[in-house]
């Protein structure tokens, strides 16, 4: 190659070497941004799928003590209640793909008749008839907890899954980027390099040219 043909390079890969790293740099940090937000959203759902799961365990444990204690815990049972069925509500508007939709319409037919059957009981409870209450909570009213219980942790590790593998998605995308960067580093290098071997080759056809003269 000609120094003449090396300085055109030289100057247009120093022209190019920084819309380079500008393109590599911006692409990188559009794709992180992508694959943060996915994370973080996965990480929400993933919240709400425990959110759900312990919510089921949770008003299922005071309906129960406010059997046994002749109504006494009755309001943080409803307490409970209430703060599932907001939970409940969030989960059916921000999840729903077609395993998460499956998942939270079982859970919410069971627990309708959960409430249902509740009401039944609280009545018997107000009635005295204890007996009834216990043949209530111990019967169909346990069969329907385990029923959400068991599905509500199938929510939470099918959600657990998903955010594990946006947090490798994202994990990738990273490393690709430093890899990226690395590559323009590198050519950056290489410019340079071919900049001082084209320096260094005027200057000895200077002073050659200038021995020449004297």
């Amino acid at each position: 190659m000609t120094i003449r043909a090396k300085l055109y390079v030289a100057i247009l890969l120093t022209v190019l070497g920084p819309v380079i790293t500008i393109a590599v740099a911006l692409h990188g940090m559009d794709r992180l941004g992508d694959r943060f937000d996915e994370v973080q959203q996965r990480a929400d759902q993933r919240a709400l799928a425990l959110d759900l799961k312990f919510g089921v365990t949770d008003f299922n444990g005071w309906q129960t003590a406010y059997g046994y204690d002749d109504g006494a815990s009755r309001p943080r049972f409803t307490r409970s209640v209430r703060r599932f069925r907001a939970d409940f509500a969030t989960a059916r508007k921000e999840l729903s793909d077609p395993t998460e939709v499956r998942l939270l319409r079982e859970i919410g037919v069971r627990f309708d008749r959960f409430m249902q059957l509740d009401d039944v009981a609280y009545a018997a409870l107000g009635r005295g008839n204890d007996a009834a209450v216990k043949r209530i909570f111990l019967g169909p009213e346990l069969r329907l907890f385990d029923e959400m219980a068991v599905r509500s942790e199938a929510l939470a590790r099918y959600e657990a899954r998903g955010a594990q593998a946006t947090e490798k998605a994202f994990n990738d995308s990273r490393e690709d980027s430093r890899r990226g960067l690395i590559a323009v580093g590198l050519g950056a290098a290489l410019v340079i390099v071919l900049l001082l071997v084209t320096a260094a080759d005027i200057a000895r056809l200077a002073i050659e040219g200038h021995r020449v003269r004297q």
